[in-house]
């Protein structure tokens, strides 16, 4: 995958045009990746399996997104951003179309890892493109644009999904996001150009690079500690129709409320980044565990279960802050590291329904999925204090956690 380079100017029009065409991959990429959480009744009453085993094609999704995003940064490094982009959407339509063609269970699973192999590659490449448009003190905002996709997908994206499958039929679904990551390669022909003066880096010296423990620390905590959000969100739709006991409408909306929280969660990870740097992650995952505690408790009344889907959402401000953080310490590795970064957060998403499913499995009830998810963004926090003391120690720095300085 290439390094991070200026293009040549554009002008602000063709800048938007671009920023927009990769927004919409996320937004695609978004709503491919979370359309099954609210579609989880109907997926497991046509396929005759039950919702813990659906949970597993969002995690064999994940999996896909895990191995496919350093396998395609370091396999796409002789290629050029412009065409990686058009191959990896591509790549995207297919799985996503071949999914909602799938005969049985044991398909859809295959074809559900396959989908979510370029979604990390992608993203990774994406934020390097919208970062060489502009200059360096633009950066952090054309990219956070481009992210701003996939925070639609949750506030937009998957509600309508879920009312698109439940009106005709899940792998309507499917054959949506389809359609969006088919749109999203032509925009990117007509608007990307090619940069012929493109450098590009050797994949081995961004491996040499990633080896560092100031870059897996980071991702170790997206790996575990946000799996706590997708333990809970994973479940949403059949905890509100056996727990909340509400009709299958209620559905897209709570989702909507979902992704308003998520969307708040984004800006707001940055806010708090730019102010607390890294120790605004101690916080975020201490608020993390109090609001999973809480979910439990808040899951039999419709009011105070949509008030907590938006609180436990916030969580996703973690993104923000994270991906941030790799941006200040992956110095030589950025490349790989902006595509590991999804894979990290996939992880979590791979980690929370298979956790929480075998909380469900045990009959410890669709509540429990909050206990469990309390417990991984426990060990997040764990994982931070000690990312935190190794910084420390690297700086001769205090080791109090939650200062100012992190």
């Amino acid at each position: 995958m290439p390094a991070l380079t200026q293009e040549a100017p554009h002008s602000p029009a063709r800048i938007m045009l671009i920023v927009f065409s990769l927004a919409m991959g996320g937004f695609g990429i978004g709503t491919g990746e979370f359309a099954i959480m609210g579609l989880m009744p109907g997926v497991a009453q046509d396929l005759g399996v039950t919702e813990p085993q659906v949970g597993h094609l969002i995690s064999a999704y994940a999996l896909g997104v895990v191995i496919g995003a350093p396998l395609l940064a370091i396999g796409g490094a002789r290629v050029s951003r412009r065409h990686l982009l058009i191959l990896l959407m591509g790549f995207y339509a297919i799985g996503n179309i071949a999914s909602a063609l799938a005969p049985g269970y044991g398909s859809l699973l295959a074809f559900r890892f396959i989908a979510g192999l370029p979604h990390g590659a992608y993203f990774g490449v994406a934020a390097l493109v919208a970062a060489s448009l502009v200059p360096v003190n633009r950066r952090a905002k054309v990219v956070s644009l481009v992210m701003m996709g996939l925070t639609t997908a949750l506030l937009i994206g998957n509600p309508l999904a879920t009312v698109l499958g439940q009106s005709l039929d899940w792998r309507y679904a499917f054959g949506f996001v389809g359609a969006i990551a088919t749109l999203t390669g032509l925009l990117i022909i007509l608007f990307l150009p090619l940069d012929r003066s493109e450098v590009r880096q050797s994949p081995f010296s961004e491996l040499r690079a990633f080896n560092r423990p100031e870059i897996w620390y980071p991702l170790a905590i997206g790996s575990i500690g946000f799996a706590g959000m997708f333990c809970v969100f994973s479940y949403m739709a059949p905890t509100l129709l056996e727990v909340t006991g509400v009709s299958r409408f209620w559905i897209p909306i709570a989702l909507a409320v979902f992704g308003l929280g998520g969307f708040v969660g984004n800006i707001l990870g940055g806010w708090l980044f730019d102010r607390l740097r890294f120790s605004s992650i101690g916080w975020m995952l201490v608020w993390s565990i109090s609001m999973l505690l809480l979910f439990p408790y808040a899951t039999e009344n419709l009011w105070t279960m949509l008030l907590i889907c938006f609180l436990v959402a916030l969580m996703v401000g973690l993104g923000p802050a994270l991906q941030t953080h790799l941006m200040d310490v992956a110095d030589g590795a950025q490349t790989l590291a902006a595509a590991s970064h999804h894979a990290a957060f996939n992880v979590a998403n791979a980690l929370g329904p298979w956790l929480g499913g075998m909380a469900i499995s045990a009959g410890l009830g669709w509540q429990s999925t909050g206990y469990v998810g309390a417990a991984m963004a426990v060990a997040g926090l764990g994982i931070f204090l000690l990312a935190w003391r190794q910084q420390a120690a690297v700086r001769n720095e205090p080791e109090t956690a939650f200062s100012h300085e992190g």
